[in-house]
């Protein structure tokens, strides 16, 4: 019998090969892929030195070495933080711009290339999602957004969507208590996105009214990021802000189609009360004071 282990490091062989990690010159550019990676991050806006070395998870010794190789070879520069001299920032030259695009080009060329050879594509990606969830679910960011943007927007598609699957009744948003955008923003409220590397795997917003009662809405974790305990971390941050904004008493509505959902709340002090809206898809109601 293959055990787990062997499918491990079976998994962990095939993605080295694939990704190019062993090769001395990644996509052909001339240089492995440490030192591509760390161009790839900058140009994505991680320029502050610090946060580079925690985003890739590398020591100083080695980050210093990359960068420098990176600024011989005319890609970068570095200079002071606008806010502390003591702080280094990179910054990508012209060349490095140029060198920038031309690896996002050839990576993105090379995962359509993937999906398009592969019989399931969605079921690939989808275990892509998991895996990648699992492995960074230590770096997953809690983000307060603007419940109007695209990455809150990602994730309330994906919540009603799944509303619509799991209702007998399905979901229509627009018959739904659906909460005013600047019910969630401060000082009012807030809408939290979960990051995954910068893909959005979860939310949860708080619906304010400048009342010391205020209500929990749009809680949702990615399958993919589903027993992480992202549902607890998003609610756990939504609870320390309503006490920021002076809320006292916090209410929430679900339905009893979503039963890890009920779990959860009874599990971390919700407690049971008679419905307190006229919403029809909600059957359970909660409240619990902070």
């Amino acid at each position: 019998m293959i055990d787990a282990i062997h499918r491990i490091r079976r998994f962990n062989r095939a993605v080295t090969t694939e990704v190019g990690a062993l090769d001395t010159s990644f996509l052909g550019r001339g240089r492995p892929l440490g030192a591509a990676r760390v161009l790839n991050a900058i140009g994505h806006g991680m320029g502050d030195v610090g946060a580079l070395r925690d985003y890739l998870d590398l020591d100083s010794g080695l980050v210093s070495r990359l960068l420098r190789k990176l600024e011989t070879e005319g890609m970068i520069q570095t200079v002071p933080h606008p806010d502390d001299a003591r702080r280094r920032v990179a910054q990508l030259t012209p060349a490095g711009q140029a060198e920038f695009a031309a690896y996002e080009t050839l990576s993105n060329d090379r995962a359509r290339a993937l999906l398009a050879r592969h019989p399931r594509p969605q079921a690939l990606l989808d275990a892509m999602d998991v895996i990648a969830s699992a492995l960074g679910q230590d770096r997953i960011l809690l983000t307060e957004t603007d419940p109007r943007g695209a990455d809150a927007a990602h994730c309330l598609r994906a919540y009603y969507g799944e509303l619509a699957r799991r209702f007998d009744q399905g979901f229509d948003v627009n018959l739904s208590r659906d909460p005013e955008a600047t019910d969630m923003l401060r000082p009012r409220g807030v809408f939290l996105v979960a990051l995954s590397d910068g893909l959005p795997v979860g939310c949860v917003g708080l619906k304010g009214t400048g009342a010391p009662t205020a209500e929990i809405k749009r809680l949702w974790v990615s399958p993919a990021a589903r027993g992480l305990k992202l549902a607890t971390r998003l609610m756990t941050r939504a609870e320390d802000i309503a006490r920021e904004l002076g809320i006292d008493r916090l209410r929430l509505d679900t339905n009893s189609a979503l039963p890890e959902a009920a779990a959860l709340y009874r599990n971390t002090g919700w407690t049971e009360i008679p419905r307190f809206n006229d919403d029809p898809y909600p059957d359970l109601f909660f409240e619990k004071w902070l």
